[in-house]
């Protein structure tokens, strides 16, 4: 167990029970840290007295909380910016005035997806939906604000604590033996719980800046379907098509690839493929 000492060593988790908050509390617990949770429906990001409370109780804050649902977006930006942009803008103004250190989680989103290669920190962003565009405004206002932060944006993400690709696809199965899946859409599935350990290693280090992490490797989401499917011996006809066969109210990014070389550099150990810890989710379904 590795518990930083940090001035107020309490942790603050908003949106803490999330997919990922739920893993960051537990691993947070585990390496020794005090954690206060801040959630729905007892604790509203967006209003401004909860939040100023929120940062006051603690040394470090980390924001997981989020407006994530990327098509209802379209119709409902104002939620999203407001969740996404406006509140962190207020976080970032109070831990500034506070001299508190901010953690806040982002996307692959902010970026259009069309980069031949992975994308690093310094690559420009570009998003082509609401969502990516909320996320975005997030982190500049977080980025202008003059507090200590840390900005790690992950993809595609899965935990036991949230609906994901995974279970959406599992539980598509049960209706459907013929499942479409797209084969341009391309990534790197990861777990919640390395997610969260990874960020319990940064919380002593404390550094400052933007980071991307992602399991190390790259799949498509079909060929990820595939890996779904077999590891759980499910029997589907899993047909592969195109993004734009599909019609949704959000545009997604197609190459979601990440280079993580900034954040290894401050790891321990080298960041595991995707296929482990997806397997390992698989059997505690």
């Amino acid at each position: 167990m590795r518990s930083a000492r940090i001035g107020n060593d309490t942790v603050a988790i908003l949106g803490g029970k999330g997919m990922l908050g739920t893993d960051l509390v537990k691993h947070c617990r585990e390496e020794g840290y005090k954690v206060k949770v801040f959630d729905l429906p007892e604790f509203d990001i967006t209003n401004t007295a909860q939040l100023e409370q929120a940062v006051e109780q603690a040394g470090t804050v980390i924001n997981c909380a989020a407006y994530t649902n990327v098509d209802k977006a379209e119709s409902e930006s104002g939620l999203a910016y407001k969740v996404n942009a406006q509140a962190v803008g207020e976080l970032a103004a109070l831990a500034e005035k506070m001299q508190k250190w901010v953690l806040h989680i982002s996307t692959d989103f902010v970026f259009d997806g069309t980069s031949g290669r992975p994308y690093v920190e310094t690559d420009t962003a570009n998003p082509i939906n609401v969502y990516g565009k909320s996320k975005l405004a997030g982190e500049q206002l977080l980025a202008e604000s003059g507090c200590e932060y840390c900005i790690i944006r992950v993809q595609w993400t899965y935990g036991r604590a949230g609906v994901n690709f995974i279970t959406k696809l599992v539980a598509r199965a049960r209706q459907d033996k013929n499942i479409k899946v797209v084969n341009d859409q391309i990534g790197s599935p990861t777990a919640t719980t390395e997610v969260a350990k990874t960020i319990c290693q940064l919380l002593p280090q404390r550094p400052r800046g933007l980071f991307h992490f992602a399991a190390s490797g790259y799949v498509s989401r079909f060929d990820m379907a595939k890996f779904i499917f077999e590891n759980r011996d499910i029997p589907v006809n899993l047909i592969n098509c195109k993004s734009s066969d599909f019609h949704s109210a959000a545009a997604r990014p197609l190459n979601s690839r990440f280079n993580c070389g900034k954040i290894q550099a401050l790891l321990e150990e080298p960041i595991k493929s995707w296929q482990g810890p997806l397997k390992l989710f698989l059997e505690q379904l």
